[in-house]
């Protein structure tokens, strides 16, 4: 069989490459702390990225930092196809299909071997099984919580998310960085102990 060419895999490449300048359109349910606009998809992938490499020596188990950081790259690629939805108040059941079927498709543009190791990052936050998907998780869930904190609880209020519901989801910070989780969840109480947030009485309403 015949091996493909170097230049035709470097066509693939750059396909790849600039399939993923439409991460850069999609916008997100959050606003930089102090702008109006939503923040987009690669912007937050960036944000995140440098999130986690300050979380590391917070964690509970040893990490290999470089996988962590290849996991949160591609974590939202889906996104290009699936758009964003805010995380506290997304169908995560029906997302995770629309968005296996988008991964497939995407990570399939590159080379077979590029394609499936990308791809298995992916697979691997969504999993969650291993230290490194554990981190990469803590650090996406914490920075809406980091924006919400500082900038006015903005999504929150504006989506009527109740403190339950944002526990709840966030709730893998404490998995991974425990310390972390003990620091933030008092900030958390404080902003709906102040009546900033007009949340529903419980998920269900």
């Amino acid at each position: 069989m015949a091996q493909p060419s170097p230049s035709s895999e470097l066509d693939q490449l750059f396909d790849f490459i600039i399939e993923l300048d439409r991460l850069k359109s999609v916008l997100r349910k959050a606003r930089p702390v102090g702008v109006e606009r939503y923040e987009n998809s690669a912007e937050h992938s960036w944000h995140v990225c440098v999130l986690a490499l300050l979380l590391v020596k917070h964690c509970t188990e040893p990490v290999d930092l470089q996988r962590v950081l290849e996991i949160l790259l591609v974590h939202d690629v889906p996104e290009i196809d699936c758009g964003d939805q805010l995380v506290f108040t997304k169908d995560i059941a029906l997302t995770a299909i629309a968005e296996n079927a988008a991964a497939e498709r995407i990570f399939g543009l590159l080379p077979p071997a590029e394609g499936e190791w990308l791809l298995s990052r992916w697979r691997e936050y969504e999993e969650r099984a291993t230290p490194e998907a554990k981190l990469a998780y803590a650090a996406d869930r914490l920075m809406p919580v980091l924006h919400n904190l500082k900038g006015g609880a903005r999504s929150w209020r504006e989506n009527k998310v109740s403190l339950e519901r944002v526990k709840t989801i966030v709730s893998g910070i404490a998995e991974a960085c425990p310390d972390v989780w003990r620091h933030v969840e008092p900030l958390i109480d404080a902003v709906y102990a102040s009546g900033i947030v007009e949340s529903p009485a419980s998920d269900s309403d």
